[in-house]
């Protein structure tokens, strides 16, 4: 189970900083929406993405989520992409996190290919501060 405090970030109205590897071995990191289940951090994205390619070719990811009042409080996960979930629940998932972030019932902007829920498993959390 992911720490608490990590869920109460993670499920939060709290933006995440998705850290990816390039086929170079560069990093890209993304703003994103972030949201969690009990065990691991959730990303929703388009399969076309490059971070989603980057995830599939090298599963090694970081997550940084401040709080959004206080950014200085935030957990920092490192982990690794354990699955992914298409179809009809990534695009509900979407949805979900566009009520949160939007306060909207349906994810705004157009899906060019398809939704894609990353499941990552944390190997090492940080939260700061501590305790």
């Amino acid at each position: 189970m992911l720490d608490k405090r990590v869920l109460r970030l993670a499920r939060g109205a709290n933006y995440a900083s998705l850290a990816t590897m390039m086929p170079d071995g560069s990093v890209q990191v993304h703003l994103m929406w972030v949201d969690a289940d009990d065990e691991h951090i959730l990303i929703n994205t388009e399969v076309h993405r490059p971070k989603f390619r980057n995830m599939m070719a090298d599963p090694r990811v970081t997550v940084m989520i401040p709080d959004a009042g206080n950014p200085f409080h935030f957990a920092e996960v490192r982990g690794v992409v354990a699955d992914t979930v298409t179809g009809a629940e990534a695009r509900s998932h979407i949805d979900a996190l566009a009520h949160k972030y939007l306060g909207v019932d349906v994810y705004p902007n157009p899906i060019t290919s398809e939704r894609a829920i990353v499941r990552i498993a944390p190997e090492r959390v940080l939260v700061f501060p501590p305790g």
